[in-house]
């Protein structure tokens, strides 16, 4: 893919998605006005869990609590019983409670907008806190998941070999335009049509300008 070609793929890609459903996470910040502390408990549920167990899970802990202050009062079983079966349930139950307590101690129960902040947070890495960065608070942030890792490589827009190298690399070359709502778009075109294992070459509206890097099997 040529540079150049980024802002046709996007407006396409942007008429694909339509059709299908928005990442959990994206439902969940809509729903609650954008507010930046369930953003980012949803966001860790949601590693490695696919989003209707992350959908399901958030539900039930937010109609428990929904701010640090009333989420640091919960018991970790309480908790635990709330998001299983997510991945990681039982670890991701004391990172919450973590977070909920460091919040309150370090940042007044405000979760930061910076994400060097968030990553200070127990089980925060990039993807959640650029996540948070750009959905929660809807500034300029690349969040690099597996999709765009892997759709950015395939199309061959980067050539990285990691999500940190991926981000990095779009940092430089993404029109910055497109930062906030790359994820957003790369999120249901991967789970729907680019999957990682045979993709839907034989439907994709983007063919013309995908490289298809490591492409070995399509339908």
């Amino acid at each position: 893919m040529q540079a150049h070609e980024i802002h046709a793929v996007i407006r396409t890609v942007k008429r694909e998605i339509a059709r299908w459903p928005d990442p959990v996470v994206g439902v969940v910040a809509k729903e609650s006005g954008r507010d930046p502390f369930l953003v980012l408990i949803s966001c860790l549920l949601s590693l490695r869990t696919k989003d209707k167990t992350t959908a399901e899970a958030s539900a039930r802990l937010f109609a428990l609590a929904s701010t640090p202050a009333t989420m640091q009062q919960l018991s970790q079983s309480t908790v635990e019983s709330a998001i299983y079966p997510v991945g990681f349930y039982r670890t991701k139950a004391k990172q919450i409670q973590q977070i909920c307590t460091q919040l309150l101690d370090r940042y007044h129960g405000r979760v930061p907008d910076q994400i060097e902040a968030l990553l200070t947070l127990p089980g925060v890495g990039r993807k959640t806190a650029n996540l948070v960065v750009t959905v929660g608070y809807e500034k300029p942030g690349i969040c690099v998941d597996i999709h765009v890792h892997r759709i950015s490589n395939r199309w061959g827009y980067v050539k990285t070999k990691t999500p940190d190298e991926t981000e990095k690399a779009l940092r430089g070359k993404l029109p910055r335009k497109y930062w906030i709502t790359f994820n957003d778009l790369l999120v249901p075109f991967g789970q729907n049509l680019c999957q990682p294992v045979s993709p839907f070459c034989s439907r994709c509206k983007i063919a013309e300008y995908c490289d298809r890097v490591g492409v070995t099997k399509s339908r």
